[in-house]
């Protein structure tokens, strides 16, 4: 008991000290090469290993990995079109690294060049709340892992959705940009350099300017649609049971400040409460499906949470129900000023009126944004409407993540238990497709649950899975058609309920100690897969 004792108010004192030094640019992160620990700018080099703190020459990849790819199953024309892979599980070990776990709850991804042929992959582990590396070559085959930020550095703060940032589509970087969202006291928007020593993993930066949200992610559009300025969105995971209270956020600076800029949330130019599709913008279900509201944007002063949630509804700002993830449009100068944003949903059976005010199963917005400035007028439109009976998304289930390609939107469900309330949901966790230029929506793939807990004992048919963090890579990795990553957490696939099975072969649980201590992990097993021949 002293032990364990003892191990309890060292991290708490980490968390401290951590969340003091939070904020401050030093340039441990080799931003700027003032002290150049990791090696990036070259100040140093004194690993030897380009700041990666791996030697990829004698790493064997995975060649396959041990759970089937029939945990998933692609959906209509794609079952044709299309062909998904397993990369890796937290099932899997590395043939050159056996130490490096994948933990729980893989979320928000990116993926970068390192050296010709190799890349380093950020990937979240929502659950674990850290940040891992995996080094891939260029079949997508991993390497070696480690992870660059631990649960101490953020104060147990659980890391959801995360976006790069590069000089081809932004003009600045390479950084990574991940949502502190739930748990811990660290919440809002951290700042992690891709290339930095897994030395560092004890340390993160937050961006106290881009406020502090329960942030699902932040997302730094395109350089083309305002060529002097960085535009950052937010979106804010808050769920109200009374008034729905989550608030689009937006920073603009110059171009690659993100310490020194503005502050905004979004507001309609109705900003009063009318009946569903009335038309209404103090909360969202005053919008209908298929119109596009004009809508405002106002700048706001506080920075921390409480506060910026009261300034946003003093503010009137538009109140939506979950802030999911966020993407912008690929391609020309106003394609990037399209943004795409997803409203998960919340129910509650004795709070009848919440339903009239906040989207229960979910919604899909476009945002365009003005062509000169930023913060000019703007427009709103849902796109998908998960609440409206017989429409094209009747059926959608808690939408979470969402990535966006020159042409299509690609949405991931999160499902939250609603499906007793619409016969139009079936089955399990989906992947849809909205195409951009029609508006048509195609279900693309579903998770096969049935499938892995009967003949792969992993899950149940009771816990759903979540489809997430999928990203467009073909360009970065030179690819002859259209290639994505993406993941899933396995609810349900977790050494509690399932200890013979939620282990790898050595049988090691499914958690990193380099990320997090076993006691607080989530010990919970996570799919990353990659799907070639979708359009893009």
């Amino acid at each position: 008991m002293n032990t364990l004792r003892t191990i309890f108010l060292r991290m708490c004192l980490l968390s401290f000290v951590t969340i003091i030094f939070m904020g401050c640019e030093d340039g441990r992160d080799g931003l700027d090469g003032r002290d150049g620990v990791d090696g990036v700018d070259g100040a140093d080099g004194a690993d030897g290993t380009d700041g990666t703190g791996v030697s990829l020459e004698e790493s064997i990849p995975l060649e396959k990995s041990v759970v089937s790819n029939d945990v998933f199953e692609l959906k209509g024309s794609f079952a044709s079109s299309a062909k998904l892979e397993m990369i890796m599980t937290s099932a899997d070990i590395l043939p050159s690294d056996s130490t490096f776990v994948y933990g729980s709850y893989m979320d928000g991804a990116a993926l970068y060049p390192y050296k010709e042929g190799i890349y380093a992959f950020i990937n979240n582990l929502e659950r674990d709340y850290s940040i891992a590396r995996i080094m891939l070559n260029s079949d997508l085959q991993p390497l070696q892992g480690d992870y660059i930020v631990n649960s101490i550095a953020t104060a147990f703060t659980a890391q959801c959705s995360g976006s790069s940032v590069t000089q081809e589509e932004h003009g600045f970087g390479p950084l990574y940009l991940s949502g502190g969202e739930w748990g811990g006291n660290a919440k809002g928007v951290y700042r992690i350099h891709p290339f930095r020593s897994a030395d560092n993993r004890w340390e993160a930066e937050r961006l106290p300017a881009l406020g502090e949200w329960s942030t699902e992610n932040a997302v730094v559009i395109g350089k083309d649609a305002y060529p002097s300025k960085t535009v950052v969105f937010m979106g804010d995971d808050d769920g109200n049971d009374e008034h729905p209270e989550a608030h689009f956020a937006m920073y603009v600076g110059s171009r690659g400040d993100l310490n020194g800029g503005k502050l905004y949330m979004l507001k309609g130019t109705n900003p009063v409460e009318t009946a569903p599709g009335e038309g209404g913008q103090l909360f969202e279900m005053g919008m209908a499906e298929g119109t596009a509201y004009d809508v405002e944007w106002i700048e706001v002063e506080e920075r921390t949470l409480e506060e910026l949630n009261q300034e946003g509804r003093d503010s009137l700002a538009i109140g939506f129900q979950r802030i999911e993830d966020i993407d912008w449009r690929r391609g020309s100068d106003n394609n990037n000023r399209e943004v795409y944003f997803n409203v998960t949903g919340r129910r509650k059976d004795d709070k009848p009126d919440l339903a009239n005010r906040g989207t229960t199963f979910g919604r899909v917005y476009k945002l365009v944004l003005n062509r000169d400035n930023p913060t000019g007028p703007a427009t709103l439109e849902v796109m998908m409407d998960g609440d409206r009976e017989g429409g094209k998304a009747d059926g959608m289930h808690s939408p979470d993540n969402i990535f966006v390609t020159q042409n299509y939107a690609y949405i991931q469900e999160d499902p939250n238990g609603y499906a007793a309330y619409n016969s139009s949901i079936q089955g399990y966790a989906k992947l849809w497709q909205l195409d951009l230029n029609t508006g048509a929506v195609a279900e693309v793939m579903e998770c096969n649950q049935e499938f892995a807990a009967s003949e792969l004992k992993i899950g149940n048919t009771t816990k759903y899975w979540e489809i997430t963090g999928m990203i467009d890579v073909t360009d970065i990795i030179g690819a002859s058609e259209p290639t994505f990553i993406g993941g899933a957490q396995v609810h349900g696939w977790d050494f509690g309920d399932q200890p013979e099975s939620a282990v790898r072969a050595d049988g090691a649980k499914f958690y990193d100690p380099t990320a997090i201590n076993e006691a607080s992990a989530g010990l919970e097993g996570s799919f990353l897969f990659k799907i070639t021949g979708l359009p893009r």
